[in-house]
């Protein structure tokens, strides 16, 4: 009896076990059933979202930004700006030798919309030999003369020269643009070179004459300054008087046409006297001759 009822729970514990482990490969397999039905739909699931996400891409940039529209248009006018054409032209030299300045206008793309406009100022060139020159200031002891240049006036290197007949030019120790001269006993010629990096860019001379003949030169020369102001004074009294004509005629235009108008009417009256006055003096002066041919006629008929 013993024996049985030991091996009755053993039996039992080795029936529940292999239904345990039955219930567990069942439950797996219904696992893996579901799982593999269930993966489809997940698929669908994750395309359907990539399609709305790359829908709201798309939507996303077909709808940009003011800012980047602004800036893209700014861009752009940018662009047309800088390719404008830029016409340029080149105003009048200050000086017809040596070293002057220039103006350089822009006629094209001025900022404003103004026709022209400058834009900087430059340095121009002409020949290089400028003649004979004039001292800036003078008196009857001295004279001071002046190399041709522009500023900054330390830019350039400065040659003078004692020009002498038939002799070599002494060259002097002053290398400034400004020269003062004492004037002595006898006329003095003097040269000025004005160099730029060692080339020569123009060239002036001068003569500083004595005090005896600066005196004669200025009592030989002309006044014309008493001349010009009478003929300038002359000149704007005519102009005022035809201007005071011009207003009267103006205001009193009706009176001056009615004055104007019996005047010729006299003119036309004294032209139709004299023609008929013409008239009667030919109508007395004609021949016998011009008596028409009718009339001697009737006088040959009466006497018959």
């Amino acid at each position: 009896m013993r024996t049985r009822g030991a091996g009755c729970p053993a039996g039992l514990l080795a029936i529940g076990w292999l239904i345990l482990v039955g219930l567990q490969a069942s439950q797996a397999s219904n696992v893996t059933s579901s799982g593999g039905v269930q993966e489809p739909g997940v698929a669908r699931e994750g395309e359907s979202e990539s399609e709305s996400e790359s829908e709201e891409e798309a939507e996303n940039e077909g709808e940009v930004p003011e800012s980047e529209t602004t800036g893209e248009a700014e861009a752009e006018e940018e662009v047309q700006n800088r390719t404008i054409v830029k016409e340029v032209e080149f105003g009048m030299c200050t000086v017809t030798c040596g070293v002057g300045i220039r103006e350089v206008i822009l006629t094209n793309g001025c900022p404003g919309g103004e026709s022209k406009c400058v834009v900087r100022v430059e340095e121009c060139r002409g020949p290089v030999d400028c003649g004979w020159g004039k001292p800036i200031s003078e008196n009857l002891d001295s004279a001071r003369l002046s190399c041709i240049h522009i500023s900054p006036e330390n830019r350039f290197k400065y040659v003078w020269k004692l020009l002498k007949p038939d002799q070599q030019p002494v060259i002097l120790t002053n290398d400034s643009a400004v020269l003062e001269i004492t004037r002595e006993v006898r006329p003095l010629a003097f040269e000025c070179d004005t160099l730029d990096n060692n080339e020569m860019i123009a060239s002036v001379k001068f003569t500083v004459y004595t005090t005896n003949e600066l005196q004669m030169r200025r009592s030989s020369r002309p006044d014309t300054d008493a001349v010009l102001v009478f003929v300038l004074t002359i000149g704007v009294i005519i102009c005022i008087f035809v201007i005071f004509v011009l207003i009267f005629i103006i205001i009193n235009w009706a009176a001056v046409k009615s004055f104007w108008g019996s005047k010729t009417s006299a003119t036309e009256i004294q032209s139709e006297l004299s023609s008929m006055r013409y008239k009667d003096s030919t109508s007395l002066d004609q021949s016998p001759t011009d008596i028409p041919v009718h009339e001697d006629d009737a006088l040959s008929e009466w006497n018959e």
